[in-house]
Formats: structure tokens, sequence, C-alpha cells
């Protein structure tokens, strides 16, 4: 292949570098207001009384929402109001909206609306949520709207259960000789995207609703909007330019809804709504939590022979993607081990924390962390070297997964083939402990992991193809460029199968829901897959198209025509042939007489074959396929006072095919690194009342320059027959099974068993100390 696999510059590359790329903030007009947003200083307390008369007479204010019932919200059940009326139920909440002519007034204004509170008991983690007599998050939870595959449980703070049923666990138990079972936690934390959040809205006087927004999902955006206010679909245009960073917290719809409100507001006019960066950490969705319970059987050989797993995933104070993250939980939920008996429970439950959205790997680094800490347990009480277990456990073709999907050699990488390159690359055999002196020691932890795609069994994707009148090509597709150079590789593919310069391939970046073919979201890792197919059919049609046209001038059949470097040409006498700039507006003779015309390519992909779950046994096809990785970290660890170094980090991915060599490497390091900080610091502290405590990023703390380890990344090539060129998803993979190797590592380190994330110093010392 000519252009696959190389190293292509980025197509938006120039435009960013430069500071001209121009992302939602950095559109204005001299009509558009801006909004501002009054959030809740408590987790849970009733709103007794909202006074917003002095703010109304501030200058400049034009309109302010507040205590008004508005149609609530939420994908799976609708349970959030866009304004919170009677209650809040996070610290962050929306309970009231200010628009005014400049940001400075509406911001005036807010400060000044008052707002009485009466505080109610806090609901702090999923465990708690998950008593009988906890507080109830959602009294009225029996009466909300809900999707049909979801199953909340009135009366409780469950929003859904999702149970994975699988063998014989009497049979498991009978043919395990040792058990393992622990607990493992963490709260949320945020996704910290470099752009925050940011939507305009602007209603024309025809009733065409035009909203720009930096988010993932678009054409969601637009579904959603015409569900929940029950406007004309076709009337509502959703644009998309540059995302300046998202990791799946841009895939909910929130801000959108907000700008849709104050524009209806004030007559229709733009208004603007921008969260500050606190904003941004405390009132729109974050990264989920998680309480799990993990138990292991196993024979002598340490053959996993049944497994008992309860997850409880934090949804915080509303449900929103949390169902969807709670479903992805349950079907890998044994992380990528071949158990064929088995029993998961997947609870979504409702806390007094922010609502989650997506987060690179949608929920199966959260879980990894808990399957891989007890692997290492197991592999410890079983005295088996660790790697050598997840080697004989993996999950192959022949194997089912936990829904009852046989695997194949398509559908499923080669976990065997990562584990032993991961062995050769981070020196394993050398050791997995080097005392450097009497307080410092070098220790390598591991870890797998694996991803399919839990996505909705009707997920399109379509692409457009134009040509100009000098024979290059434009590309429309709906896939959000998120900075994964995902629009980039699309022009690869469409280059290698037309067999011409890349460079002749123009790709439109912003998305426009009206002109631009719809893609369901820019998520999972399905950008290539999903619109990687779609313009494959796109470019046979172009082919076609094009060699229809050639074979009435050339006086040649179809059959006998090649296309080549912007050419089509006799098979047999490439010299003989039309370039495309002669044919792509139709061919005109010397005469005069013209035929064909303007050639426009289309090309659509749909999921097939996925499948709902059984609600009784989890038993269904979720995803398309399955991509496996395996992870090493090594760490520095001071056993005096407990802190620790990243040295270094090591991802092997089976990608199926490398489509853009850099691109591929770029991505698994820069989710290595957010693997690591979501491990080693990230997290959100929260006080009695259920405030968080850290929403700056003076006190939230990501991974700084120069913190970073030394980054390893290789490739397994199992190709995927279904997918382009063989290509498997990596946009999130390399971050999977990070927080599973730096928990592994810094137990064996430590010499004591980490259960909880972050995994910072005072965390392992208040281990050390409970042990002691």
């Amino acid at each position: 292949m000519d252009v696959i696999g190389r190293s292509i510059l980025r197509k938006e590359s120039q435009d960013k570098v430069t500071g001209r790329a121009r992302y939602t903030h950095d559109h204005h007009s001299n009509t558009m207001l801006s909004g501002k947003v009054v959030i809740s200083p408590y987790g849970h307390a009733k709103i007794v009384k909202i006074d917003t008369i002095e703010a109304r007479n501030m200058p400049g204010v034009k309109a302010i929402l507040a205590g008004e019932e508005f149609p609530l919200t939420g994908e799976d059940i609708r349970d959030r109001p866009p304004l919170a009326v009677d209650k809040v139920r996070y610290h962050g909440e929306a309970i009231a909206l200010v628009i005014a002519d400049t940001p400075g007034q509406a911001k005036k204004a807010a400060d000044r609306i008052k707002v009485q509170y009466e505080l109610l008991p806090v609901v702090h983690s999923p465990t708690q949520a998950f008593q009988k007599d906890a507080p109830m998050v959602h009294e009225r939870l029996g009466e909300y709207i809900k999707e049909k595959h979801t199953t909340p449980v009135p009366g409780t703070n469950i929003a859904t259960h999702i149970k994975i049923r699988k063998g014989n666990m009497e049979k498991g138990w009978t043919e395990s000789v040792t058990t393992v079972e622990a607990d493992f936690s963490f709260p949320p934390s945020d996704h910290v995207a470099m752009e925050t959040r940011c939507s305009i809205a602007e209603i024309l006087p025809d009733g065409t609703i035009k909203i720009m927004t930096s988010s993932q999902a678009p054409f969601m955006v637009k579904q959603l909007i015409a569900k929940y206010f029950n406007e004309d679909i076709g009337k509502i245009i959703v644009e998309t330019p540059f995302v300046g960073g998202a990791f799946g917290g841009k895939a909910s719809v929130q801000l959108e809804i907000l700008a849709y409100l104050g524009s209806k507001a004030v007559g229709g006019l733009p208004v603007k709504i921008l969260n500050s960066r606190e904003e941004d950490i405390l009132m729109s969705p974050c990264h989920i939590g998680l309480d799990a319970k993990i138990k292991f059987g196993a024979d002598h050989l340490g053959i996993i022979k049944v497994a008992e797993i309860r997850y409880l995933w934090d949804s915080g104070a509303y449900s929103d993607k949390a169902i969807d993250l709670t479903r992805a939980g349950a079907v890998d939920c044994t992380g990528p081990y071949n158990i064929e008996n088995l029993w998961c429970d997947s609870y979504c439950m409702y806390t007094n924390h922010p609502y989650p959205a997506p987060f690179r790997g949608f929920s199966h680094s959260e879980l990894s962390f808990a399957i891989e800490r007890t692997m290492d347990l197991l592999a410890q009480k079983l005295q088996i070297d660790p790697l050598e277990l997840r080697y004989r456990n993996a999950i192959m073709k022949g194997h089912t997964t936990p829904t009852r999907v046989l695997l194949n050699q398509s559908n499923v990488g080669d976990l065997q083939k990562c584990i032993v390159r991961l062995k050769e690359l981070i020196s394993w055999d050398e050791g997995q402990v080097k005392e450097m002196n009497n307080r410092l020691v070098r220790v390598k932890g591991i870890s797998c992991s694996w991803k399919t795609s839990t996505i909705d069994p009707n997920a399109p994707s379509g692409v457009i193809l134009t040509f100009n009148r000098d024979g290059s090509i434009n590309l429309m597709s709906g896939v959000i460029e998120i900075g994964t150079g995902t629009k980039t590789v699309l022009a690869q593919i469409l280059a290698e199968r037309l067999k011409m310069n890349v460079d002749n391939i123009h790709v439109k970046m912003e998305v426009d829901t009206q002109t631009t073919p719809e893609h369901w979201k820019t998520v999972a890792s399905r950008g290539i897959y999903m619109a990687g197919r779609a313009l494959l059919e796109a470019a046979e049609d172009v082919i076609n198209q094009l060699r229809e046209i050639a074979s009435i001038v050339l006086r040649a059949p179809k059959e006998d025509l090649e296309i080549a470097d912007s050419r089509v040409f006799l098979r047999d006498n490439p010299l003989m042939g039309l370039h495309f700039q002669d044919i792509c507006y139709g061919y005109q003779y010397p005469n005069g007489n013209s035929i064909g015309g303007q050639i426009i390519g289309t090309g659509n992909f749909i999921m097939r074959h996925l499948t709902h779950l059984d609600p009784e046994t989890g038993a269904g096809k979720p995803g398309p396929e399955w991509t496996v990785a395996a992870y090493g970290v090594e760490i520095e660890f001071d056993r005096r006072d407990f802190t620790y170094q990243l040295v270094k980090a090591a991802t092997v991915v089976d990608i199926g095919t490398v489509l853009n060599k850099k691109a591929a490497l770029g991505q698994v390091m820069g989710a290595m690194s957010m693997g690591l900080a979501f491990a080693g610091r990230e997290t959100f502290y929260f006080d009695q009342l259920g405030r968080v405590l850290n929403p700056q990023l003076r006190t939230y703390r990501p991974l700084h320059y120069g913190e970073n380890p030394e980054y390893l990344v290789d490739f397994v090539h199992t190709p995927d027959l279904e997918a382009p060129y063989g290509a498997r998803g990596v946009g999130e993979h390399g971050l999977l099974g990070m927080p599973g190797a730096l928990g592994n590592a810094l137990s064996v380190a430590a010499g004591v068993s980490l259960h909880h994330l972050p995994l910072i110093p005072e965390l392992i010392w208040k281990t050390k100390e409970a042990k002691s």
C-alpha cells in the first residue's frame, strides 16, 4: 500500500499551530448576548426561594430564567431538569440562567441572585446509595419517561441494573481450588479538556434553530432538542467547528439546551454560554466513579473457572450517559480473560455527585483496574508469574464473551501475542523488582485490557465526495475532529483506494448537520470503523461513475479501465486515458457536445448483527469487534516517604493495521498519559455537604510537563476483516491498562495491596499504616 501506514501530516495542523483554527468561542456577532449560569453551592438541598428582583434590574440584563418548569431531559431516563426547580442534586447544578449584553454584565447579575436552601442528607457513594436506608436522590423515579431497555427500580437509587449470567456457577466453584476476593473504589474526576465547553444558540424568524457547539455529537444535539422541546427536527441546524479536546466529556448534551432556552427567552437573539474552568469542572458532566467487588475461583494452574462481579457505577445526580456506561461495563466485565462461569451485576447508582459523561475508554479503564488488581492477587496467592497467569487465561478465538458472542480471528485480536511482545519490551525476564539502595526500589507492574463498542445497533455513518474542476476531491463526513487525526486518516483511506496523492484530497473539518452526512457520534473509537466503511462505499461510487464516462470517451469496456494518479486509463495501455479534471464535471467533445455531468459520490454504513442484551442473562452482541492490549508500568518508589516517579510505561495493542504510524503512536501515548494521571492523581475531593473541594487547575492535578515517563509503544497485527484495511480502533486503548499496571507496581513496591484511586503517597501511607 502506498498511503496507508505512512505518517501523513494532519490536514488541520497548519491552522492549529498558527492559531488560525476557529473554535466555538471564536465565533461572535454584533447581536450576540451572553449567558451566565448560577450553580448550586451544595450537593443536596431543597430550593426554598429564588430572588431575582435585584438581578433583573442590573444594567444590560435581557432575561433571567429561574424557577421555571421545563421539560425533563436525559438520554435513557428523562430525569434531569435543564434548571433545577424543587431541589438541587449535586454541587454545581444549574439553577438559574442570566442573559445580558456582555459576559461581565451577565456575571454581575448572576452574583446578585439570592437563593435560599434547606440542606438534605447527602448520598456520598454508590455503595451508600445501594443501602436500603439511603436517602433518595429521585423520589419520583417511577414517573420518569424512559427508554425500553432501561430498568430503573422505583423506591431505590438504582437507575438501571444490567445482569450477565453465563455458564454454571456451581460447577465453576467445584472446579476451583483457590479463591480471591477484593473490593475496589474511586470517586468521580474530570476530563480537563483544554477547551472548556461552549455553545451558541439562535432562533431565526422562520423558526429555524441554529446551534453552534463544542460537541462530539452534533447530530445527537439535533435529535434531542427536537425530542425534548417538540421542535421540528428539520429546522434544527447544529454546527461544530474544531473541538479543543473532548475525551468523551463533550458527547453529553447540556449547554446546548441552556443556550436554546436562553435564545428563546430573548426573542431568538443569539446567546452564547461559555464555561469557566470552574464551571466546566463543577457543572458539566464528569468522569464516572466506581465501587467494585470481584471474586475469582481458579484451579491449581491458575485457570479461572468462575467469577462473581458487582459493579456499582457512580451515576451522580442524573442518569444521562451513566446508563450506557453501566451497560458497557457489564458486557466486558471480566477483562480480556476466558471465564466460562460468570455472574455479574452492573448497577447504575444515583448519588449526590456530578453526573458523568463518557471518559476515554467508556468504563473499561475503570473496570480494568479492579480486574487487573484481582489478577495480581490471584497470581500472588498461587505464586505464578502475573504475566504468565494472564497468558494462560487470555481470551482467544473459539472462546465466548460474557454476553456469549463466539470469537474468531477477525473479531478479536491476539492478546497472547501482545503479552509476548510486552514481555520483551519491558525486559520482564530481568526481574520485576530491582533494588536501587536502602531507600529506593524500581518495580514493574503489568495489566491487560480489551474493549468493544456498546453503541446503538442502528448507528449510521455517511460520506459525500465531490470534485473540484482540477480533479481534486472534497471529502465530507460527520466525524468530529477532536484531535485524533481521524479526518486525515479518512483522506489516507480514500487516497489509497483511488491510488492518488493524498494532498489532492480536501477534508471539510467543520460539521453542519444540514449539509454534512450524519455520523452517529464521534465516540468509542468508531470513527474510522464506521466512516471508513462509508467512505470506501463512496469511493466505489466515484470509481464507477468515472469509469462510466471514461468508457464512452475511450471506447472501451469499463472492466478494462484502471484508476490511479488521478487518471482513468486502459489497463493494457496506460498512456491512453483521461485525467479526473477532464471528466469529473462531464466530458466535452471538440464540437461542443457533452456527456456525463458532475460526479458526486455517496456512501453509507450502518452497524449490522448487533443486538440488545437479554434482560435476564445479558446474552447478545453489543459491539462488532474487540481490541486487546497488554501494558507495563515501571516506577521508582521511595520506601521512606511513599513517593514515586514514573520511569517507563509500555503498551502493546493489536491494532490490526496501522493507518498512520505517527498518529497511532500519538494516540496511544496521549491515552497512556491520561491513564496514568487518572490512576495517580486526578480525582474530586468531596466534603460532607457533597461539595467538590478542588474545582480549579491549582488543586485539580493532571500530569504536568516533565512528569511523564518514557513511553514504549508497539503493535500486533491481526486484521479485522470488516474494518477498512483491517484497522482496529486505537483512540482509547492506551489508557485502559494504565491504572491496573500502576496499581500492581505500587502494590509490590509498597508491600501492601492498594485498592483505591488515585494512587497518591498519602493513600499508600494510610494503607500501610492500616495494615500494620
